[in-house]
């Protein structure tokens, strides 16, 4: 018989018909509420998984049925994706931020401790998924069974094979009408190396099968191992700002134990600190009376210093610490470049504080201070993805009450002069002048899976993208895997868009860095009336450069508002002009006071504007508004038309 925690008040919104006449186990008296206090869980009955699936494959769904039947949230409290506490994820309906979990399961009697973490399936946050991961023994291989295996279901399927992890094929969405269980059963099949037979065919929505899944992990996934004896380590996997409590801290305990109010230490920068509280995440926190081997859960410090909870880093204990840290994670290496400026100049301390704490919450985010002429002083920040640098802005503004500028995105670029001098260009404005023998660009190895009927049409767009096709292998017999290496720049932009709109939406795409090579590169400027411009240069191919400089010099001039002489707008590579614009004058009617008379009187007063005009031409500055800077560098074209409207 299997037992998870009891609400404590009966069901106010009926229950779904896969558990309505499931009868609900009793809540946990007093005296055997120790009997989920972590630290007095043996090892071998703690099981760590992770769920992984391409995004918007139910895996919040899934995990808010496990929620519901283990107990541990009631049926008044229970909304859609519980553990996605963010506004913007309940927005777009993705996971951002990876959420750890205990619940309680029985199965024979023996009650179980699961810790369960739902991660992100966008490519963009592969290295949530990766911490994730390294926390865990065991991983739900997550399937849409009316979809099939997508690009990201590859990417973090081999993830977990290479940590080692049980894995466990389930398919999803089963009560689908388009569900087709059998053919997509045997595809997993054939990639895990397992019978059709076993992997399991569940409903995160009706909550069909999840009892069996909650089973399978118990059976199949292994204990964590560790010497309760040993030294206490303990990895620290995510941590978090709280305005009150200070940086609360996510850890996987390894070896040894936590316990409150005793000294701990921090080995990479050696700081110590008093745990003034430690618990678990269920999916509240509750505070316990420490953490054993194989155990995750959270600390509090009471620190503010936000540099001091490293991801990555081994916790210990002061008085008995351990000699040796943990491995750690690999830094992520940024993909896209992007700069972030504050609307208001004096608002640049609160985004210095703000990208501090948010990147305590975002291990991926890199940033260093940097300058520009039009836009003043801001933070040169590196992302893995655009949609991650859409989510860390957005995040910016709401959680920080911030109104940003940010640059077009770039990637970095390897430039090497004549003289063998190699110059790192993360900015276009870094780009160096003078006789360059060689421009490296980052490439990546993408992976492409769609119906076989839209291979001519992806082979087209990547062609147009400069890749180049390194093979190509039929999954099944209607769809197929292509793999292709691309310019990373190329990709960055609107690529994942356009191959959705060439395939109906049925295309995946996933990719991973893969070195350098040399390109064919040009600085494209745009300049003012002979002034440069360095928010709108950018580095580009030199057969899209005249398209670049053609939309950019088009875009500004409906943007920029007529001035009281004729202003330029150019695009050019080095000395040479490729595209041009022209902002016309506003002109005042001088002759309007003129009823008749000679010809000469009016001839004076136009000479007379005229060298006025051309006066003001060479003294006067142009004047570029807020607005127009952020539709410029913007690719909605719903700023551009607003900016556009504020002109007229």
């Amino acid at each position: 018989m299997k037992r998870g925690l009891e609400h404590a008040t009966a069901c106010v919104r009926p229950c779904p018909p896969a558990w309505e006449n499931r009868r609900v186990p009793p809540i946990p008296s007093p005296q055997n509420a120790a009997r989920i206090q972590p630290n007095a869980t043996p090892a071998e009955l703690i099981r760590n998984f992770c769920i992984i699936a391409h995004i918007d494959h139910g895996k919040s769904t899934l995990a808010d049925r496990m929620l519901q039947l283990t107990g541990v949230v009631d049926a008044r409290a229970m909304r859609a994706q519980y553990l996605d506490r963010m506004d913007i994820e309940r927005e777009r309906g993705i996971t951002i931020k990876s959420q750890a979990v205990r619940m309680p399961w029985e199965v024979d009697g023996t009650p179980h401790a699961l810790n369960m973490i739902d991660t992100p399936g966008h490519v963009d946050f592969t290295y949530e998924v990766s911490r994730s991961l390294a926390a865990c023994e065991g991983a739900v291989l997550l399937v849409d069974a009316a979809q099939g295996i997508e690009a990201q279901t590859l990417a973090n399927l081999y993830l977990a094979m290479e940590n080692d992890l049980a894995i466990i094929p389930v398919l999803n969405k089963i009560d689908l009408p388009a569900a087709q269980p059998e053919k997509y059963a045997e595809e997993i099949a054939g990639l895990v190396g397992v019978d059709p037979e076993s992997v399991l065919r569940v409903s995160g929505k009706t909550g069909v099968g999840v009892e069996a899944l909650l089973d399978r992990i118990v059976e199949e996934v292994p204990a964590p191992q560790g010497d309760p004896e040993a030294p206490a380590r303990a990895m620290i996997f995510d941590s978090v700002y709280d305005t009150y409590r200070g940086v609360v801290t996510y850890v996987r305990v390894i070896d040894g134990s936590l316990n409150p109010r005793e000294k701990i230490v921090m080995m990479s920068t050696r700081a110590t600190h008093e745990l003034l509280e430690i618990g678990v995440t269920s999916p509240e926190p509750q505070p316990t009376k420490g953490l054993g081997v194989g155990e995750v859960g959270y600390l509090i410090t009471g620190v503010k210093d936000v540099r001091q909870s490293k991801v990555g880093d081994t916790v210990t204990n002061a008085g008995k610490p351990a000699t040796d840290a943990l491995g750690g994670y690999s830094d992520p290496k940024p993909m896209v470049f992007s700069g972030l400026y504050p609307v208001d100049g004096s608002d640049y301390p609160a985004l210095r504080d703000a990208l501090d704490k948010l990147k305590l919450n975002d291990a991926a985010l890199n940033y260093e201070p940097e300058t520009s002429v039009a836009l003043g002083f801001g933070f040169r920040v590196g992302f893995l993805g655009l949609l991650h640098l859409e989510i860390v802005r957005e995040r910016l503004e709401r959680e920080f009450d911030l109104d940003l500028i940010s640059t077009a995105p770039n990637v970095i670029y390897e430039v090497t002069l004549e003289d063998n001098t190699v110059v790192t260009v993360t900015n276009p404005s870094e780009f160096p002048g003078g006789k360059i023998k060689e421009i490296r660009e980052p490439i990546v190895k993408a992976t492409i899976l769609c119906p076989s009927e839209f291979i001519g049409a992806v082979m087209e767009l990547c062609q147009t993208k400069r890749g180049v096709l390194g093979g190509m292998d039929h999954i099944s017999q209607e769809r197929v895997e292509m793999r292709y290496t691309l310019p990373l720049a190329e990709i960055v932009f609107d690529f994942f868009d356009q191959l959705k709109s060439r395939t109906r939406g049925y295309a995946s795409l996933d990719y991973e860095t893969s070195g350098d090579q040399a390109a064919d590169l040009v600085k494209v400027d745009i300049l003012l009336q002979g002034d440069h411009v360095d928010a709108f240069s950018a580095i580009a191919h030199r057969d899209k450069a005249y398209a670049y400089g053609v939309m950019m010099t088009g875009k500004l001039k409906d943007l920029i508002p007529r001035q009281q002489f004729e202003v330029p707008i150019q695009a050019a590579i080095g000395a040479r002009v490729i595209a041009r614009e022209t902002i016309r004058a506003m002109r005042k009617d001088v002759l309007a006071k003129c009823y008749g008379g000679d010809i000469s009187r009016k001839r004076k007063l136009l000479e007379k504007q005229k060298e006025g005009k051309k006066r003001m031409k060479t003294i006067g500055s142009v004047e570029v508004p807020k607005d127009a800077f952020i539709a410029a560098l913007s690719s909605d074209s719903a700023a551009v038309k607003d900016a556009k409207d504020k002109r007229k």
